[in-house]
């Protein structure tokens, strides 16, 4: 039966423990020997990332027993903390951030030494040599405030790490050649961030006289690697160091992105460019010689705010597989060694962290009414003319999604919208509608909107299932998520937008959004409430303090004040603002005036704040500060802190307290009764609420 009722106070099927209670959406993937490895983080286990295994007769193994937690601090956004070898894992530990090895039903085993200082060493995006003796990886060096990125050889039966290439800010990438004599990585430096300028870098790999002896017959059999793993997986074989001679730039210009570089079987080597204004990918035919592979107007890359990111595969015969997404609606393209191409429809919305293993692709893929699962397409079941979009035909679900037991019209399905916006400019978004099987709003009344603000600002909205906006439209908020002038899946000359113009251009773009859509006549002109974290926690600010458009908000882990920002934050980030505001400290001045904390007399619209108290991004004090204004201002407001996060909430109670406090902010700010029971969250200045 469906009921009338308020938009807002909408009874949901989807409650606040459904963000968390058995969520654990898997984030990376490797596949090897028909076995299948990925990673999921578990909101219930503290928020800690598992390694799970699947093998080929399906039956699946948590491998990582409690107190152990694949993720690396490198960068403080992580990402590539384990890689496999044969049926051997290798990881970092969040505690410590020292490498463990991991063999099926062993106890992980440590194979790095203790660092000087506590987390000194932190090691990201490791590959093993073919011989499996060798991990070459990211080493990041914090010693006091000084930080070095380094790329380091580790020997696999554990020891001493040897330096094989320092000197540059920051590394990523690092590709052994599948013959193991060559390495390949990126590099760039401050100012640049990895989607403005980086380099791609080639080197041989050497050894002393007996590794060398061992890598002259390596190829002699496909299983002496996998002895030779075995070997140094228990120890008792030595291990040679290893260098790198000749290293040389082969690609990269200024205002030229490149990622993810990856060696074919035959030895050459392939690079994403963003040099034709999309992240396509190339061959690399001499040094600055890039040939396009298979040129589309769409991202074919993603910006390496992590690391270990995969969106194509090079098979065994030399064929080239890759996705990319157009308006929501994920491609798949085999580009076959003589050029000719097959570009196929799938159902999904995303596919991305693409693994080859011996005529299969394992990856992770995204829809738009459910959650992440992993897939397999065995490439050699697939017809020129097979047409994926109609359903799995063609695709094997290794890791299936949750069973949410929702009602499909409880499901908001996203729509892709454009709007006018200051400049003349189309900026783009994406709208999800209140969705209800159960309720509906009364006749003469339209529903709240809720603006969602991607972080970075370096990254994108994504019309992918996500339980938490779901939340919102299933208890009768509009949802628009905003891809303001800055975000990625535009193109390069889209991302430039916001070059000096952080602060400006993303506000326009929001405010445009929630007007462009009160003009439509499809949400509440009044009910206008916009959200957002990290990056998109200052564009939330700058909005209320700039502008008339927003009646309430909330920021998480925002950014206030910019110059202390750029004083106090991490060195991944730490020059990022000199592109979006100006040089620091010599655009002083800019910063002061871009920041909220300057503009307080138009800050005086309700706010919700939520800050993780072990935040190294955006530290404390920056909330601590807005709270204060606020304050002393008598502007409505709540804080909420927790002890145990960092950037970003991954702990169940955190999360299922952050969104139900937002819920009854909204609830008493608009003047509407949530069905869901709470403790309403404490407002201060209460008083001087109008609903």
């Amino acid at each position: 039966m469906v009921t009338r009722a308020p938009y807002g106070s909408w009874p949901s099927p989807i409650s606040p423990d459904m963000l968390v209670t058995g969520a654990s959406l898997p984030n990376a993937v490797a596949a090897a020997g028909g076995v299948t490895w990925w990673s999921e983080s578990r909101p219930m286990e503290g928020g800690r990332t598992q390694l799970v295994r699947r093998d080929a007769d399906g039956a699946t193994h948590d491998l990582l027993p409690a107190g152990s937690n694949a993720r690396t601090r490198v960068h403080e956004y992580g990402g590539g903390a384990w890689w496999v070898h044969g049926p051997t894992a290798y990881f970092t530990n969040w505690s410590d951030q020292r490498v463990y090895r991991l063999t099926d039903g062993a106890e992980p085993v440590v194979i790095t030494p203790e660092p000087p200082e506590s987390q000194g060493w932190r090691y990201a995006d490791g590959t093993l040599t073919p011989d499996g003796r060798h991990i070459i990886c990211v080493r990041e060096t914090h010693d006091g405030r000084d930080v070095r990125n380094e790329i380091v050889a580790i020997p696999a039966a554990g020891g001493d790490a040897t330096v094989l290439a320092a000197g540059r800010d920051f590394v990523a990438a690092l590709r052994v050649s599948p013959d193991g004599r060559r390495l390949a990585w990126l590099t760039w430096d401050h100012p640049d961030m990895p989607w403005d300028a980086t380099e791609l870098w080639i080197a041989d790999i050497s050894s002393d006289r007996a590794d060398r002896a061992d890598s002259a017959d390596r190829a002699d059999s496909a299983d002496r690697a996998d002895r030779a793993a075995d070997s140094a997986t228990d120890g008792s074989a030595g291990s040679a160091s290893l260098t790198l001679t000749g290293a040389h730039r082969i690609a990269g210009r200024p205002e030229e992105s490149l990622l993810q570089p990856e060696w074919a079987t035959s030895g050459e080597l392939l690079v994403i460019s963003d040099r034709s204004d999309w992240w396509n990918i190339y061959r690399v035919a001499a040094v600055d010689d890039l040939v396009p592979v298979h040129p589309v107007e769409a991202e074919v890359g993603e910006p390496a705010w992590v690391f270990g990111q995969s969106t194509y595969v090079v098979a065994d015969d030399g064929a080239i597989w890759f996705s990319y997404a157009r308006e929501g609606h994920a491609r798949l393209v085999a580009v076959a060694p003589d050029g000719s191409s097959v570009d196929r429809g799938t159902p999904f919305v995303r596919m991305h962290q693409l693994a080859w293993d011996s005529g299969r692709i394992v990856a992770l893929v995204t829809e738009s009414a459910r959650e992440t699962s992993i897939v397999e397409i065995v490439t050699a079941s697939l017809r020129a003319d097979d047409d994926l979009t109609a359903g799995p035909a063609g695709f094997t679900v290794l890791r299936p999604p949750r069973d949410l037991g929702l009602d499909g019209a409880s499901i908001s399905r996203p729509r892709h919208i454009r709007f006018r916006t200051s400049g003349e400019r189309t900026a783009h978004g994406w709208l999800y509608p209140p969705a209800s099987a159960s309720a509906v709003g009364p006749d003469d009344e339209l529903p709240p909107l809720l603006v969602l603000i991607h972080g970075g600002p370096t990254a994108e909205a994504r019309p992918e299932f996500a339980l938490s906006t779901q939340f919102w439209t299933s208890r009768g908020f509009a949802v628009v998520d905003v891809d303001y002038g800055g975000s990625t899946g535009y193109g390069r000359r889209y991302r430039r937008q916001l070059d000096g113009a952080w602060g400006i251009v993303d506000v326009d773009d929001a405010c445009a959004a929630a007007t462009f859509l009160a003009d439509q006549g499809l949400v509440d002109r009044a009910r206008l409430a916009i959200r957002g974290g990290s990056a998109g926690g200052f564009t939330v600010l700058a909005c209320l303090a700039n502008r008339d458009v927003f009646t309430a908000g909330a920021s998480y882990y925002g950014v206030v004040d910019l110059s202390a920002l750029a004083r106090d934050t991490h060195k991944f980030e730490s020059r990022y603002l000199d592109r979006l505001v100006g040089p620091w400290p010599e655009a002083a001045a800019l910063y002061t005036e871009r920041s909220p904390l300057t503009h307080l007399d138009g800050l005086d619209r309700p706010l919700l704040v939520l800050q993780g108290l072990q935040d190294e991004v955006v530290p404390p004090a920056q909330a601590e500060l807005i709270v204060a204004a606020l304050r002393a201002r008598g502007v409505p407001h709540a804080y909420l802190t927790f002890d145990d996060e960092q950037h970003g909430f991954r702990i169940a109670a955190n999360i299922v307290r952050s969104i139900t406090a937002e819920l009854s902010f909204y609830a008493q700010v608009y003047g509407f009764t949530p069905a869901d029971p709470m403790t309403p969250v404490e407002i201060a200045c209460a008083d001087r609420l109008t609903p």
